[in-house]
């Protein structure tokens, strides 16, 4: 039976996962936790806005309402990027080859980190707010999502801006493992996505709230989604990505609300955090469930695997968090 090791941090929680193989936390207060038999903290913002873990899962790429963009590890001693004063960096992004990404309000900014431009920024102008980001998974391109659609740049060169029109506001992005969708997150309670070898566009809707975790499976084969009373995971598996299949529907709950989802990083399994404080463990294949952990406490905010899918990491919008260790 798994078993859970918990982790009280009476804050918010919006990241938990893994930095070299050891668990960390973010609350909003701007407080970074490492769990590895002892618990660990430092005060790395004053409040904090946005989080993710680097590409390489040695560091965490935070922003905060200090405006700083900073990178700390697992020593808990953090490295300045860039400072913008009084202004919120809302927006976080890590892509290969150790390239950042962070955003205030129109302006994108993108680090370089190796080659000729290692350690250059570049910046990135749009016309409207930058409400999500992300890297693809080869070269130096990145997409912002924003109102009215999602831009694709190539930082550093001459190539111009490419916008995938779509109209209305659009609050996050995510990018496919092959590079060849981008599916973005809508006010609306829907997807909408690009198939960028044709321009094709992709609509993916009949959430019943609005979808705000994604979860790629392993080889980029499934999409998973919040949003339902199920985990809503569609199927990459043909050359036409989802459009004209019905999605899967795991950990279906009449009560309750998927708030989180995080894909196993070697099999077709996908964690699922509810607003109660449940976490089901489903299997694509045949929807067969185990609990992971049981409901009763405040909604789950945020999960993440270690590289072998031994152990899930969890947080809650109350800062109850913790580890669920699967080997036991």
């Amino acid at each position: 039976m798994p078993t859970i090791a918990p982790l009280d941090l009476g804050e918010h929680a919006l990241f938990a996962g893994f930095v070299n193989d050891t668990a960390m936390f973010a609350t909003v207060d701007g407080a970074l936790h490492v769990l590895d038999g002892a618990h660990r903290k430092v005060d790395a913002h004053i409040g904090l806005a946005s989080v993710v873990a680097t590409h390489d899962s040695k560091h965490l790429l935070t922003g905060g309402e200090d405006g700083k963009a900073q990178l700390t590890g697992t020593d808990l001693v953090s490295q300045t990027l860039s400072t913008h004063g009084s202004k919120w960096i809302a927006q976080v992004a890590s892509g290969p080859n150790g390239a950042l990404g962070w955003a205030i309000g129109k302006t994108a900014y993108v680090q370089e980190a190796q080659g000729r431009a290692k350690g250059q920024v570049h910046e990135l102008n749009h016309a409207r707010t930058v409400e999500g980001m992300a890297f693809f998974p080869k070269g130096l391109r990145i997409a912002c999502a924003h109102y009215d659609g999602v831009s694709l740049h190539f930082p550093g060169t001459k190539s111009g801006t490419h916008i995938l029109p779509w109209k209305g506001a659009h609050l996050g992005v995510t990018v496919a493992p092959d590079g060849e969708y981008v599916i973005s997150t809508m006010q609306e309670n829907a997807l909408h996505g690009w198939r960028l070898s044709d321009k094709r566009d992709l609509r993916m809707s009949g959430y019943p709230a609005k979808t705000k975790s994604l979860s790629w499976s392993q080889k980029g084969r499934y999409l998973a989604t919040s949003g339902a009373p199920a985990a809503i995971v569609w199927p990459f598996l043909a050359k036409d990505g989802p459009m004209g299949k019905a999605p899967l529907e795991l950990g279906t709950r009449g009560d309750a609300m998927v708030m989180m989802v995080a894909c196993h990083p070697q099999e077709d399994l996908v964690a699922i955090g509810y607003n109660d404080g449940m976490i089901l463990l489903v299997r694509f294949s045949d929807a067969r469930e185990v609990v992971l952990r049981r409901a009763g406490m405040s909604a789950i905010s945020a999960l993440g695997w270690d590289k072998t899918g031994a152990r899930l990491a969890f947080g809650s919008d109350n800062g109850n968090c913790g580890v669920v260790d699967l080997r036991s």
